[in-house]
């Protein structure tokens, strides 16, 4: 969700203003989501390198990611909606790591779409935990070095219960993957698009679901295997 801060500076305004412009794009995103029928939405909403950002940088997101949650739980439960977060996120304030869980505790049985924030969530950092945790497992005989495929290593990610990713999309027009996800978008089709975040809209979301069902996914397989 990139270009809050360009966004805030491009209307003479300071960063702060655009990540609070950025969550009604969150609740437009969300919103549409569900209403479409995806069962599986995640949002890149603060990185590992973003606790390097300027303190009042993170205090500002720090405070919006507790009032958004308190403020989103009616959004969520009106839609069947369940929180779940990915990334390190013991590293969180405890008050954002209370609220956190409190929503996420709240909305558990909810069934209708799973909508995964990733927080204080670095992609390289969740591969080298996992390989640690095998590491350890392989030398006490719990896994075998020949058991170690895919499926292992899925088990021990963040995302252990989410499918891989189908669609990702960036805002603002940078085009890089910023060290998100990176095992689980293998086979992703990857969407670039140059509106900055807080002006992302439903029909941005539309316009991306468009361009993915008029690409055709082969998963190393020729055209012809396909049809």
């Amino acid at each position: 969700m990139d270009g809050n801060g360009r966004w805030a500076k491009q209307k003479g305004m300071l960063r702060a203003f655009g990540h609070e412009g950025g969550t009604k794009s969150v609740r437009e995103t969300v919103e549409a989501s569900a209403q479409l029928g995806i069962e599986n939405l995640t949002l890149y909403a603060f990185s590992t390198e973003n606790w390097n950002r300027p303190k009042v940088e993170v205090d500002t997101l720090m405070r919006l990611l507790v009032s958004s949650l308190k403020k989103e739980i009616k959004t969520l439960t009106d839609n069947n909606i369940k929180l779940k977060a990915i990334g390190n996120i013991k590293l969180l304030p405890k008050k954002v790591y209370k609220e956190l869980n409190e929503v996420i505790d709240f909305t558990k049985n909810n069934t209708r779409m799973t909508l995964t924030l990733a927080l204080s969530y670095g992609s390289r950092e969740e591969l080298i935990n996992a390989i640690k945790e095998i590491s350890v497992k392989v030398k006490n005989n719990i896994i075998s070095v020949e058991k170690i495929d895919e499926s292992i290593i899925n088990e021990h990610l963040y995302t252990q219960n989410l499918p891989d990713v189908d669609l990702l999309i960036r805002t603002s027009g940078e085009q890089r993957i910023s060290n998100f996800l990176l095992w689980q978008i293998a086979y992703a089709e990857l969407y670039f698009t140059p509106v900055l975040w807080p002006d992302f809209k439903k029909q941005h979301l539309y316009d991306a679901i468009i361009e993915y069902q008029n690409r055709e996914r082969r998963f190393g397989k020729t055209s012809e295997q396909i049809s």
